[in-house]
């Protein structure tokens, strides 16, 4: 393998998702997934969502957050005429 020229900046890898193992109450992990089937969304991507909701309101989302990931099927392209 060759090293890096100098000033030359290293191939980024796609950035991959955290994996976080969060401990609830019971009864809060049942509100979330209630809320989250109402919004049809999984109760992890429901947690991101609020998480990323208080920290836009803290005014401490970094800049550098990505949207969140769409999820479900694409949307249908538009009729051809």
């Amino acid at each position: 393998m060759t090293e890096p020229s100098e000033g030359a900046t290293p191939a980024r890898r796609p950035q991959q998702r955290k994996q976080v193992l969060l401990r609830l109450d019971p009864a809060v992990h049942e509100a979330i997934a209630r809320w989250a089937g109402d919004e049809l969304r999984s109760a992890n991507a429901q947690i991101e969502f609020l998480l990323r909701r208080a920290l836009k309101e803290a005014g401490r989302l970094p800049g550098e957050a990505g949207p969140l990931p769409r999820r479900g099927r694409p949307p249908e392209p538009p009729p051809s005429p």
